[in-house]
């Protein structure tokens, strides 16, 4: 449904994107994550025909972001970073506006209105003044007019901004329901955000897709061996002696010693052969585990350990 290649983007010297290519399906909800500034604003721009690139070019739903922008513009619905609000206007009434702009009228103009005003929480407000609303309700109304047309492909931009904890289980349900029949692509420098609403994940770091894929995969590019957390109840120097001789793990770091209790963070290629060489030497010794257990990247640890490589990638 969305094809992007070699999508690259200049603001004079600075390069904002370079050589982006990804694919996002129909019924797959994709989040790029990255820090501000990394890239992610300005994809989507050029995804939704804001912007023309220095080079590349995209397709949505078959149709040219080059050649064809209007059709593109059809098939999208999109909540820009900065919302498309006219403050002066009540909500149901921008709503209404947005919606005759989309080209819809009578009855199903008043089926999506009623649609998007309930799906986004809306109806306390509907007679609200936009400048009168709270930063979380001025959040929802940028959703709904984004959804008001009901189209194939919604791409959303820190959709979640402004939202209390309530409000953002709410979108991420709407967005798990709109993904039952179209494209979903949304930004996010918010990790939990990102883990919470996506199929696959796509990062970005100053300007170039460093990694893609789900979460699992993302953990196994980042991870090259695997982790183990083990904790007895025995001395640092004791238990530390004790596993490099018996050869548990490539690395032992011991992460901390409190109260007679040693915790190590154990690293090697095989992890069922470092739960076992543990558990096996916590027996032979008599010693009390308190956790023997994998431990998998974060997707905090997974995000810092990519863009890390990046970094040091470009700096070579």
């Amino acid at each position: 449904m969305i094809e992007a290649q070699g999508l690259t983007m200049h603001y004079g010297p600075v390069v904002a994107l370079q050589d982006a290519s990804f694919q996002v399906q129909k019924g797959e909800v994709v989040g790029l994550l990255g820090p501000n500034g990394a890239g992610k604003s300005t994809s989507m721009k050029i995804l939704t025909t804001y912007l023309v690139p220095s080079a590349g070019t995209a397709r949505v739903g078959g149709r040219s972001v080059l050649d064809e922008p209007i059709e593109v513009r059809r098939l999208i619905g999109y909540l820009p970073e900065v919302l498309p609000l006219y403050t002066n206007m009540e909500v149901g009434e921008y709503l209404g506006f947005v919606g005759r702009a989309r080209g819809l009228s009578g009855l199903r103009l008043k089926e999506r209105m009623d649609w998007v005003v309930s799906r986004c929480g809306l109806a306390p407000m509907f007679r609200k003044l936009v400048m009168e609303l709270s930063k979380g309700f001025r959040q929802r109304t940028g959703l709904a007019q984004a959804l008001i047309h009901d189209p194939e492909v919604v791409i959303l931009d820190e959709p979640t901004s402004g939202l209390d904890p309530h409000q953002i289980l709410e979108i991420r349900s709407l967005v798990r329901e709109l993904a039952r029949t179209k494209t979903v692509i949304l930004s996010t420098h918010i990790l939990q955000e990102a883990e919470a609403m996506s199929d696959r994940i796509i990062i970005i770091n100053r300007g170039r897709i460093v990694a893609q894929g789900t979460i699992q995969q993302l953990r196994g590019k980042a991870q090259e061996t695997a982790r183990v957390h083990f904790a007895v109840r025995a001395g640092k120097d004791e238990a530390e002696g004790a596993l490099r001789e018996a050869g548990v793990g490539e690395k032992r770091a011991c992460a901390a010693e409190d109260k007679g209790v040693a915790r190590f963070s154990l690293e090697g290629a095989d992890e069922r052969a470092m739960v076992a060489g543990a558990g096996m030497l916590a027996l032979k010794k008599g010693w009390q585990i308190l956790e023997l257990t994998a431990a998998p990247y974060t997707l905090e640890e997974t995000f810092l350990r990519l863009t890390e490589s990046d970094a040091k990638g470009g700096a070579a």
